[in-house]
């Protein structure tokens, strides 16, 4: 049997393969991006350079190097998706580094902006509202636009989040938990994590999270987050437990250490207090609701939304 030394060796000196050889390597050094490589390394690259590295080279010509015709990573047909290739030359060798494309480093971001708002219970429109997609079509819409532009202006001013976040109050529909969620997108693109709460539905969730013995980390979770958004508060079937121990350490806490809460309701802060004074006992507790409504006060800024009700189309 022939040795594999002696094969390859007739194989590569064979005159077909030496001219397909010597095709594909002129291919590969007129490509614009090869020629501009050599142009820039005059002194340093040489004929031995070039024949040693011709595996470099044309894995460099292979590949795209821009994103105009590439719809997103996972089509990316590189080797490394999401990843362009530029020569380099390292201890005398032509080396390839690989970096990321436009479209990973996009798509990346827009991953980093949606981890910066998780959701419990909120709906996918509310979370991918903008507030340029705001309809300023009432004095208190622009009111609210207002707000909320001047809110933001000093995020990025400061680089901080303002103490004090808004308590948007109104009728059914008027689109007071879209702007929740404008305002959330808004500050994942400043990289501030928020965390955004259908009310009614978190407090069911707590019951069923003493079963779990899940209950502290959830309460935690909401209550530190670094930008809480109470949804719909005040549509909730209250207890003494659910208003004390949830919504009063929710708060008291956020209070305590000026995080910035925001929160939509259906009542103002007066239709809320009397809202809050009633527990599923039928008791009037009027201190407590006080005590809660007292943390509200202080940790929002009221601002009232009105207009046509969105939801009848």
């Amino acid at each position: 049997m022939e040795p594999i030394s002696e094969t390859l060796k007739r194989v590569v000196n064979a005159p077909a393969f030496s001219e397909r050889y010597e095709k594909m390597k002129i291919e590969i050094l007129e490509n614009r991006g090869v020629q501009e490589f050599l142009a820039a390394n005059p002194e340093v690259v040489n004929k031995s350079m070039v024949d040693r590295g011709l595996g470099k080279l044309y894995e460099y010509t292979s590949q795209n190097h821009d994103c105009n015709n590439c719809e997103n990573v996972a089509n990316c047909h590189n080797m490394m998706k999401g990843y362009v290739p530029k020569l380099t030359i390292n201890r005398g060798l032509i080396e390839l580094d690989y970096s990321r494309c436009l479209q990973k480093t996009i798509e990346d971001e827009r991953r980093e902006v949606s981890a910066m708002i998780s959701s419990m219970h909120m709906p996918k429109d509310v979370m991918e509202a903008r507030l340029s997609t705001v309809i300023y079509d009432h004095n208190t819409r622009v009111n609210l636009g207002n707000h909320a532009s001047a809110f933001m202006e000093e995020v990025k001013a400061t680089g901080k989040v303002p103490s004090k976040g808004f308590y948007i109050y109104g009728e059914f529909g008027v689109g007071k938990s879209y702007v929740l969620g404008a305002m959330a997108n808004e500050l994942a693109e400043q990289r501030i994590k928020t965390v955004l709460v259908y009310v009614p539905e978190f407090l069911r969730e707590m019951k069923h999270a003493i079963q779990d013995q899940s209950l502290q980390e959830k309460v935690d979770y909401v209550k530190k987050a670094p930008v809480l958004m109470l949804d719909d508060l005040g549509a909730e079937s209250l207890s003494t437990w659910t208003r004390d121990e949830i919504l009063g350490t929710v708060l008291h806490y956020r209070m305590a250490e000026n995080l910035p809460t925001f929160i939509t309701s259906n009542f103002s802060y007066e239709g809320l207090e009397d809202h809050l004074t009633l527990t599923g006992k039928g008791e009037l507790e009027l201190v407590k609701a006080a005590r809660i409504m007292e943390r509200i006060r202080t940790t929002t800024i009221p601002i009232k939304l009105s207009g046509k009700n969105r939801r009848d189309g």
